[in-house]
């Protein structure tokens, strides 16, 4: 099944009405808004009812928590990123959304819309008009006021039927010696219901409710829960509101911690997105709160569910709900604390980034990557802490993230995050000019070769030490080479190898890669080959796996130039093999024309002819005309030539539509295993 949708982590209770009813309107309308105010369960019934549709979604069912982004002007790339549209041209995310969902049947889900209601409604009213075999479904607090849109109001749990049920079903979660038989005496089964009474029937209430009966009895719970509810209940009303209900009942579940757990929670609430019990060190500790005293704390708000746990980087992690995170960014508000921690958890994110930094050309790249897309969301909260109180450590965070933005596809956020930052710190210096260089290096892979060519020349001209001179002439080089300008990148990026003194570094390398590829395309194919096998076995002894997919791409361009059809392939699927692992569709797509172009060439029409429509895929998610070393487009056209020559245009035309239809990562594999004819 395509998609991405989350596993659910408990069971679900009830609902069987609301499902079907929300069945129903996914069928008849295109968009759907499920309200609520929080802690009703919208998520959960968003997650079930999407489940429930993927049998009529052939493109899949998407799922986009928005709970932790800030900027409203990040959703259309966040939308995109979830969808696997790493969209890398110049053009909007939105208008990249727009293009790839226009002849696509899924459903996208949109959960927890409420602080983005504007963006929210911009997007889907663009994406409903292009798309037509789109279907959206959101929760929100409150209506996104699109004139198309379908609001669907969620209640709570009837308090004598689901809710007892629910509540039930989550004390016996909670505390291993009770069962379901434990709730039949009568007593205890008055306490319960009145419990789900008290609480409204909210499943988030009950639930935390739930969780108290490790320390109580129910009957004892039912009583200091009346006892609390009477001190606030309206007295011109025997019930309270419903969002005073929850607001109540989180505040009772506060007041019946730990004064650790308490401050704990409160400082917890700056992280957006998951966090381990090292990060929770990293951040919560200080003062009363020394740092062995968090992994008990942490464990007490866990066993009361104000916590939840969940994999974290592979190892035990955390996560709060918006709900009990928004009551604790209040407390520690109230504490007068929030600066003061919002700054560690950015200090954290800094430390995390450089350290990164240094390691990103070692063995440990693809687990870097894969760790810093797991706390994206948390590196976006640092870069707007930043930006609000501190524009230059904001510059910092963001130029040192040249990486992750530049090699993992994340261009359009990449190149906000420095622009803005850029714009806070108009003076000179060191902040300053490895900022300017990553936005040209952005602006290179998005085809602004303008912009690149004017930080490309800014730079060389700012550089002070070895490695930024590498880096500049990197930049400045490949400004020149795109346009098909070799001699150009060699007289930038010669000089500057043969000054440097530094050992293998991301300047070195990057620098040494624009001499590579020029060297192929002036058609010295010996030095060429020679400087690539050099780098791919450096990048090889270190386990570095971006920088030598390169190298096995130039190889390959010499190799199929050079007549070896074969062992081009060869280095062809090479390469694919490392832009995998790290996600990256540019350098995928660039590999898909290449490797079809070799199989082509070496007489296998239908094969290349697959590969090229695979390839037309990744083309599409990344935004862009195909493109790649200049002399490459002619060896592209030739390849469709000959796998026309071959098969004939029907033939080829079936082949190349088998390779479309076979989905990015199903004929990606098909690819890298050369099992396309049978699989296709």
């Amino acid at each position: 099944m395509l998609g991405n949708l989350p596993a659910e982590t408990t069971s679900f209770v009830g609902r069987s009405a609301e499902l079907a009813t929300l069945d129903g309107l996914l069928r008849d309308h295109r968009l759907v808004t499920v309200t609520g105010p929080g802690g009703v369960g919208k998520s959960r019934l968003a997650l079930r009812g999407a489940r429930g549709r993927r049998a009529f979604c052939p493109d899949g069912v998407w799922w986009v928590e928005l709970s932790p982004l800030c900027d409203p002007d990040l959703l259309d790339a966040t939308v995109a990123d979830h969808l696997g549209v790493t969209d890398q041209s110049a053009r909007s995310a939105a208008e990249a959304l727009c293009g790839r969902l226009a002849d696509q049947r899924l459903l996208l889900v949109l959960d927890t819309c409420e602080h983005l209601v504007s963006a929210c409604g911009h997007l889907i009213g663009e994406l409903l008009q292009t798309s037509p075999g789109l279907t959206v479904l959101a929760t929100s607090r409150q209506p996104l006021g699109r004139p198309e849109e379908h609001v669907f109001p969620l209640g709570p749990l009837p308090p004598g039927g689901a809710a007892l049920t629910l509540f039930k079903q989550r004390a016996v979660d909670a505390v291993p010696h009770l069962s379901l038989k434990s709730f039949e005496a009568p007593a205890r089964a008055e306490a319960a219901a009145a419990v789900c009474r008290r609480l409204d029937g909210i499943p988030l209430a009950i639930e935390l409710a739930g969780a108290r009966l490790r320390l109580w009895s129910v009957e004892q719970l039912a009583e200091r829960l009346d006892s609390r509810f009477e001190i606030l209940t309206d007295t011109r009303s025997d019930r309270l509101p419903r969002h005073q209900t929850m607001r109540t009942a989180i505040g009772w579940s506060h007041e019946l911690c730990a004064p650790l757990e308490r401050l704990l929670w409160a400082r917890l609430s700056v992280f957006a997105g998951g966090f381990d019990l090292a990060a929770a060190q990293d951040v919560a500790a200080g003062g009363p709160l020394a740092p062995e005293a968090v992994g008990p704390a942490l464990a007490g708000l866990a066993a009361k569910s104000v916590v939840r746990p969940g994999a974290h980087r592979g190892r035990t992690g955390y996560r709060m709900l918006d709900t009990i995170r928004e009551y604790g960014r209040q407390w520690l508000g109230e504490l007068g604390e929030e600066t003061a921690v919002a700054r560690r958890h950015a200090e954290r994110c800094r430390r995390l980034v450089r350290a990164a930094e240094t390691a990103w050309l070692g063995p440990e790249q693809v687990e870097w990557y894969e760790r810093l897309e797991g706390e994206r969301a948390d590196l976006r909260a640092a870069l707007e802490h930043l930006l609000a109180h501190d524009p230059g450590a904001a510059l910092d965070l963001a130029a040192s993230l040249w990486f992750f933005w530049f090699c993992c596809g994340h261009l359009h956020e990449g190149r906000g995050y420095l622009e803005r930052a850029l714009d806070l710190v108009p003076g000179p210096g060191h902040h300053r000019d490895r900022a300017e260089w990553a936005l040209g290096a952005i602006a290179l892979l998005q085809g602004d070769l303008e912009t690149a060519l004017r930080h490309g020349r800014r730079s060389v001209a700012r550089a002070t030490d070895p490695e930024s001179r590498l880096r500049a002439a990197y930049l400045l080089g490949v400004a020149v080479l795109m346009p098909g300008d070799a001699e150009g990148a060699l007289d930038v990026c010669t000089p500057a190898l043969d000054a440097a003194a530094v050992a293998f570094s991301p300047g070195l390398a990057l620098c040494a890669l624009v001499r590579v590829y020029a060297l192929a395309n002036l058609g010295r194919h010996e030095e060429a080959a020679a400087e690539a096998t050099w780098m791919r076995d450096e990048c090889a002894s270190r386990g570095e796996r971006w920088l030598r997919a390169y190298a096995d791409y130039t190889l390959a361009v010499i190799a199929l130039e050079l007549g070896r059809a074969t062992e081009a392939a060869e280095h062809a699927r090479a390469m694919l093999a490392g832009k995998r692992l790290l996600h990256d569709s540019f350098g995928i797509a660039l590999g898909l024309d290449l490797l079809a172009c070799a199989l082509a060439a070496r007489g296998d029409g239908e094969e290349g002819a697959l590969v090229l429509g695979i390839g037309q895929e990744y083309w599409r998610t990344v935004g862009k005309a195909q493109m790649g070393a200049p002399r490459l487009t002619a060896v592209r056209e030739e390849c469709e030539r000959r796998a026309r020559a071959a098969l004939g245009d029907q033939a080829y035309d079936s082949a190349f539509h088998r390779g479309v239809r076979a989905g990015l990562d199903q004929g990606l594999s098909h690819a890298l295993k050369g099992d396309f004819a049978q699989g296709g």
